[in-house]
């Protein structure tokens, strides 16, 4: 493994095993095994549980990260992933046409890079599952777009989490009256505050 590989990723696993136990429990609500990740930097955590992931940055140093693939290979097995699993990356603006196929991936991942799931949709199947993190107005976009329910939230408890499917109309609640609009998001470019913050929302796309 390269030095600038192992450094790399363990800045971004400082929390060592967080981003494990995320997609852990992530993988118990996703049915198939392709996921796509837009604004991934170099966290490689989803291949230590799924077998099939494209990465997407812009980020100058992430091209060199995936180019190593024997040191790739070897964080991927050193967590219990398969040694097998296929790594895809792509150096480019996931706001661009990324040459993929349409609805080919069951999992789109979008947790600190913005609205991902505006120009990323595209590509993830009908019953497919959109991850998201709330910081970056994702989740209110997701929330207003009749292409997304809501099926389960996330919640962390000391490094821990545990996908909840109940009492869902209790999530999404704004904790002062405001019209929800994809123009208003857009300026803002933050979440919405919300009266229950789970750690991430997990969306079924219908149609």
């Amino acid at each position: 493994m390269r030095a600038t590989t192992r450094q790399l990723w363990e800045e971004r696993d400082r929390h060592e095993g967080d981003r494990k136990r995320l997609h852990t429990v992530v993988r118990e609500v996703v049915d198939g095994n392709t996921v796509i990740y837009p604004g991934s930097f170099v966290d490689i955590a989803p291949s230590f549980v799924f077998p099939s992931v494209t990465y997407i940055d812009t980020d100058k140093r992430t091209p060199s990260f995936f180019a190593d693939e024997e040191g790739i290979t070897e964080i991927i097995a050193s967590e219990g992933g398969s040694p097998t699993a296929e790594v895809r990356f792509i150096h480019g603006d996931y706001q661009a046409d990324l040459g993929l196929a349409p609805e080919s991936f069951d999992l789109l991942v979008s947790l600190y890079a913005g609205f991902v799931a505006k120009y990323c949709t595209y590509y993830l199947r009908v019953g497919g599952i959109l991850l998201a993190a709330p910081s970056h107005g994702d989740v209110a976009m997701a929330s207003i777009d009749p292409r997304y329910r809501l099926v389960s939230v996330i919640e962390s408890r000391s490094g821990n989490y545990r996908i909840k499917t109940t009492e869902l109309d209790s999530y999404l609640v704004p904790k002062s009256e405001v019209e929800i609009t994809p123009a208003m998001l857009q300026e803002r470019r933050r979440g919405i505050a919300y009266t229950r913050s789970p750690f991430g929302y997990l969306f079924q796309r219908v149609n």
